[in-house]
């Protein structure tokens, strides 16, 4: 019985002897994986983390190209500002750290603490901006204090500049740090967070060409992180530079015709034979400076609570009623599907009755063809018109002059028009097109509406000879130092035979230079084609009713011009918002075009008067 449990005992002892080999095997097993991961499996994370210890590598950003109008004269620029930045894991105790920035700089610690939380999801070796373009003796007091401020930093970096302030804000657009939704969407490796990219304008739409190759600067640093030498360093690439079409001259001469009549609204000139774009105009605006180096709340939120809308292009964003231009439209329509000739005559006793409702004109014009028509703007011809043509007929002929569809130009966020058709209402509203619509779609009223670059190109095409020109705002690039021209998209031929446009261009030369309602827009030495058209804003019966809630519901104007008659050099559009008549939006075409051809001329440019012109009481308003 003994030799048994002798036995047991030693089969028990074997047991946790083999129990204890192989726990030690599978502790020497983990110790060895460990090891294997630590040296091996991490080692390029270790390594990195080693590397920091000694050294950093700083993020050198490259300058936007800058920007220059067509006679070379810098419209948008880069100057170097100053910020102040922390590197969190250099900072054993934040909040004294921004306790005693704030007391040397004279900056509220809770805006510190804002600048920190809003960048928390940032990597901690990344310096995080707390102060934007500090002043020298902000930077004077962070230098002063550098034993104590560790983790501190100073970063010169480029930020853009706009010399013109508002002028031309829209065009340009602004810049900001890259949002979320850019991220997911890049496909630029120079697109990652932190970087400043083009948000709207010019700045977007070229943005890949502006931005620039950013540099790195390798330092040295000791144990608490400052900075000992430079290792090496390798400097940024400026982005290309780029040349506009844009004439800075007219752009001012459309903006300042805007301030002395008292409008907002906009206006876009073009040389109707290539497509350029002289200037691009939208009031009010706004001043990209703001945006720079970050927006702060309280300017952004006076932008985006301005009840006129300062951010909207209205040159490409807003759509309107055209009012009378749209007669160009339902002119070329009638000429050349062979509903009228030239000759044919309308009376006009002050209206018209059609599908049993009377319709009406401005005033009698008694008995007028096609370009007394277009001179005197009379309603009662063009309803007539209406009358004969079908909507879809109407809508293809304002489709090939350009309406209703985009106009192609290097500009984001352009907005499409509307010009109805009978497919169009039913997949809008499930109703059929009834014929008495057409009645006020002859005169731009009811569901048609349009952009100011879309009557642009419409204006451009009449007065060319037939030819849809692409606005266009680049053209050439700067590589090594040798302007590169951009290609100019090509136009496309409308199909107009030249007796349409002939009698449509007589037309809109007597509407300027006859007793027509276009008369404002007249220059002494060169023909001047034009039509103003006046666009409802509201019914009279939405009026009465709408009255007291503080809206403005007085009509907008329109002007659009061409000049001179033969071989047009300009064309365009001139859009003053509740200005209540179109003719009073032809001033400022005028002064646009005095300022083109003062420069064609050599001449210096014109000044504006003091004060607005008085209005005349004896001007037909009926455009």
């Amino acid at each position: 019985m003994e030799s048994r449990l002798n036995h047991s005992d030693n089969g028990s002892t074997r047991a946790l002897l083999v129990v204890f080999q192989v726990g030690v095997a599978l502790v020497f097993g983990l110790l060895a994986a460990s090891f294997w991961s630590f040296q091996i499996g991490q080692h390029s994370r270790f390594s990195d983390m080693a590397e920091r210890n000694h050294q950093r590598t700083l993020s050198l950003r490259a300058p936007r190209g800058v920007v220059f109008d067509r006679d070379g004269r810098v419209l948008v620029e880069n100057r170097y500002s100053l910020n102040i930045s922390l590197v969190l894991d250099q900072i054993s105790d934040l909040e004294q750290s921004l306790e005693l920035l704030g007391s040397v700089t004279g900056t509220d610690v809770d805006t510190l603490r804002g600048m920190i939380a809003d960048n928390r999801d940032a990597p901690i070796y990344r310096p995080v901006v707390v102060i934007r373009d500090a002043s020298l003796a902000q930077v004077a007091a962070v230098s002063a204090r550098a034993l104590e401020l560790t983790g501190v930093v100073v970063e010169q970096i480029p930020t853009r500049h706009y010399p013109s302030e508002t002028v031309a804000s829209h065009l340009f657009g602004y810049v900001g740090e890259v949002t979320d939704v850019q991220l997911r969407s890049a496909r630029d490796r120079r697109i990652k967070p932190g970087v400043v990219v083009g948000q709207s304008g010019v700045e977007q739409e070229y943005n890949l060409l502006l931005m620039g190759e950013d540099g790195t600067r390798r330092v040295a640093v000791n144990s608490i992180g400052r900075e000992m030498e430079t290792l090496d360093e390798v400097s940024p690439d400026e982005g290309l530079q780029l040349q506009l079409t844009i004439d800075i001259d007219l752009q001012r001469a459309a903006e300042n015709a805007f301030a002395l009549e008292g409008f907002t609204g906009a206006a876009v000139a073009l040389d109707p034979q290539s497509g350029e774009v002289l200037a691009l105009a939208s009031l009010p605006a706004y001043n990209p400076n703001d945006f720079a180096l970050g927006i702060d709340s309280d300017t952004w939120s006076k932008l985006n609570g301005d009840t006129l809308k300062p951010l909207q292009n209205r040159a490409l964003q807003g759509r309107y009623s055209p009012g009378s231009t749209f007669k160009l439209v339902m002119a070329a329509a009638a000429l050349e599907e062979g509903f009228v000739t030239e000759d044919f005559e309308v009376k006009c006793r002050g209206g018209g009755t059609f599908y049993g409702r009377f319709f009406r004109c401005h005033t009698p014009h008694g008995t007028v063809a096609m370009d007394e028509a277009l001179e005197k703007s009379c309603n009662t011809y063009f309803y007539t018109l209406g009358g004969m043509i079908d909507v879809d007929i109407i809508n293809r002929w304002a489709t090939l002059l350009g309406l209703g569809e985009l106009s192609g130009i290097d500009l984001p966020h352009e907005v499409q028009g509307i010009v109805p058709s009978r497919v169009w209402k039913r997949e809008r509203m499930g109703e059929p097109w009834y014929p008495g619509e057409t009645i006020s779609v002859s005169i731009g009223q009811g569901a048609v509406s349009v952009t100011p670059i879309s009557l642009a190109v419409m204006m451009s095409a009449v007065a060319n000879g037939g030819m849809r020109i692409v606005p266009h705002l680049l053209k050439a690039t700067r590589t090594d130092g040798e302007w590169i021209t951009a290609g100019s998209p090509k136009p496309t031929s409308v199909g107009l035979k030249p007796e349409t446009v002939e009698t449509i261009n007589r037309g809109l030369w007597m509407a300027v230079n006859r007793q027509g309602t276009g008369g404002r827009g007249r220059l002494s030495q060169w023909d001047v084609i034009g039509k103003t058209g006046t666009a409802q804003v509201i019914s009279l019966e939405g009026r009465e009713s709408a009255k007291g809630t503080g809206e403005d519901f007085r009509d907008h104007g329109w002007f659009v011009f061409a000049a001179p008659r033969e071989n047009p050099k300009i064309a365009g559009v001139v859009f003053a918002e509740h200005s209540e008549h179109g003719y009073l939006a032809a001033p400022i075409a005028k002064h646009i075009m005095e300022t083109f051809f003062a420069k064609q001329e050599g001449l210096s440019l014109p000044m504006l008067p003091v004060s607005p012109p008085p209005v005349l009481s004896a001007v037909v308003t009926g455009g």
